[in-house]
């Protein structure tokens, strides 16, 4: 079964929950959004990443740009816009560590008892994009498929907002093969993962 951890988002236990493990997030340092298995460097800079932070026991420094922080800022204001349109309950929550603790995620919200929200404000011709394409856009399609893997969740809504534009919701529904092919890219990095840490730790004797 998930287990959720009600912390506050961004908070120093949630930054310690993250460590060594997989993220929703970061999913796609793994897999393609045709969910095909990543290689090259891209899999291997992250493995090395997870390994360093926990390490460490502290996550990575991590560089923040005005252009993050503005689209955080706008993402504060899509959640209570989606607030006022929906008559979801909506419950907020730190973390949701799919069974076995190796990969989690950190959803914009709970929605009533069965789905999940995530929430982007992209810049305008991104939102445009998205609202004529009229689909989960490609960036996100390992992130929302990774928070239904990690909730158990039958469904999802996902929401483009921006100031001044239609909106675009849409709601993806859990696919049992996709959760398959999440599940043995984790269980892979997750092998990996020990075994460069046991090296690190062989070198450390």
């Amino acid at each position: 079964m998930p287990i959720e951890h009600d912390i506050l988002q961004g908070d120093e236990g949630w930054l310690k929950l993250r460590i060594g493990k997989v993220t929703a997030s970061e999913l796609g340092n793994l897999l393609t959004p045709e969910f095909k298995q990543r290689e090259g460097e891209t899999p291997k800079t992250y493995l090395y990443s997870k390994v360093a932070e926990a390490w460490r026991g502290q996550p990575l420094p991590s560089f923040t740009s005005w252009a993050t922080e503005q689209g955080e800022l706008l993402e504060a204001e899509a959640r209570k816009w989606f607030a006022f349109v929906t008559e979801h309950k909506i419950r907020n929550i730190g973390v949701v560590e799919a069974e076995g603790g190796r990969f989690g995620c950190s959803p914009d919200a709970l929605l009533d008892a069965d789905g999940g929200l995530e929430l982007k404000a992209p810049q305008s011709t991104n939102h445009v994009r998205y609202l004529m394409e009229g689909i989960l856009p490609k960036d996100y399609v390992t992130q929302v498929h990774g928070c239904l893997y990690a909730t158990g969740r039958p469904w999802w809504k996902f929401v483009s907002y921006r100031r001044g534009f239609p909106s675009l919701v849409l709601k993806i529904e859990r696919d049992e093969e996709i959760c398959e092919k999440i599940a043995k890219a984790v269980e892979r990095f997750s092998k990996s993962f020990d075994e460069a840490m046991q090296k690190l730790k062989d070198a450390d004797q």
